[in-house]
């Protein structure tokens, strides 16, 4: 059973977040493996900005009790590095799953863009929509707005302005990846698709912080702060943490727009996907899970489609699977 979203046709419900599932990387571990049986109905490309960037300095991860804590910060090769030298490796990606390669579709290639102005965000989509080998385009708002310093996701009026501007530059699906680090999400949802979205996805990262384990030798004046253990400060909680505020904050969106809505946040199984699912995300993107099994987009899948009121396709037995006990 295939799943409509935006006028496409996807095998089934899972994708990838963007940024937790390095396509090009797996291939050379998993080779022709992978290119045959890609384990999500369409690839969300890592955030790619106008210029190259090198990212934050390490450490750039924390291990929490129910999570993971990030501070990646966003490293591409830009715009033209990733026109020339990773999309074609991703073109070649195929959906199939189990049957013949040979005849087997690409996967719908969902490129993930970040600007600090709308005037940036439209040159990336223009550059982007003009690639026949792209299939949609998802704006990540979560960037600090160069003039106000204010995340563009979090401000609905500022958010609104920017779609509307960039929205004459994309002939292809226009998705809006809100941020959960604002006081209503849903309002930042209504003014994405006033805009002209086409479908939101939420929720990105929660805002977090981890301290350096050891403390500094004490001064004389007193004990020494502790310092933070990124290399960038602070950073963003996924994983399992977050998954209630996430079920929570799809389904207030859900209620409230009448463009599809990608739910994430914490999925590591079938009846994680259901939930996001039931209360109406038409897609579900699946992201830290895939750190511990790259596996993860196809078992859940399959599981979905094992179920009675299944959300998804059946799946043939011969898909490799990986099955680790999901942590709570």
């Amino acid at each position: 059973m295939s799943v409509g979203f935006c006028g496409l046709e996807l095998a089934h419900p899972i994708i990838n977040g963007s940024g937790t599932f390095d396509a090009i990387a797996a291939s050379s571990v998993f080779a022709d493996g992978l290119r045959g049986e890609f384990p999500f109905s369409a690839y969300v490309s890592k955030t790619i900005t106008l210029k190259p960037r090198d990212g934050n300095p390490a450490p750039r991860l924390w291990e929490s009790a129910a999570g993971l804590i990030n501070s990646i910060g966003l490293p591409n090769k830009g715009l033209e590095g990733y026109l020339r030298e990773d999309l074609p490796q991703l073109a070649d990606l195929l959906t199939n799953l189990g049957g013949d390669a040979a005849q087997a579709p690409p996967v719908p290639l969902i490129t993930n863009v970040m600007g600090s102005t709308a005037e940036e965000l439209s040159r990336l989509v223009e550059a982007c929509d003009a690639r026949a080998e792209i299939t949609a385009l998802e704006l990540n708002v979560s960037c600090p707005n160069v003039k106000t310093g204010l995340d563009i996701g979090a401000d609905p009026r500022q958010l609104e302005q920017v779609v509307r501007a960039v929205r004459p530059r994309a002939g292809k699906p226009l998705i809006v990846k809100l941020t959960p680090n604002t006081a209503d999400v849903t309002t930042c949802a209504l003014a994405a698709e006033a805009g002209g979205a086409d479908a939101v996805s939420l929720i990105n990262t929660l805002r977090a912080m981890a301290l350096a384990p050891e403390r500094r030798s004490a001064p004389a004046t007193g004990p020494a702060p502790r310092r933070p253990w990124l290399g960038g400060g602070a950073g963003g909680l996924s994983g399992p943490a977050i998954r209630a505020v996430a079920l929570a904050q799809v389904a207030a969106v859900a209620a409230r727009v009448s463009i599809p809505v990608i739910g994430m946040g914490g999925v590591q199984s079938a009846e994680h996907a259901c939930d996001l699912l039931d209360v109406g995300a038409t897609l579900v993107a699946v992201g830290t899970e895939s750190f511990r099994d790259p596996t993860v987009g196809a078992r859940i899948a399959h599981d979905l489609a094992a179920q009675p009121g299944s959300h998804g396709p059946k799946i043939p037995a011969n898909i490799p699977r990986h099955h680790p006990p999901a942590s709570t």
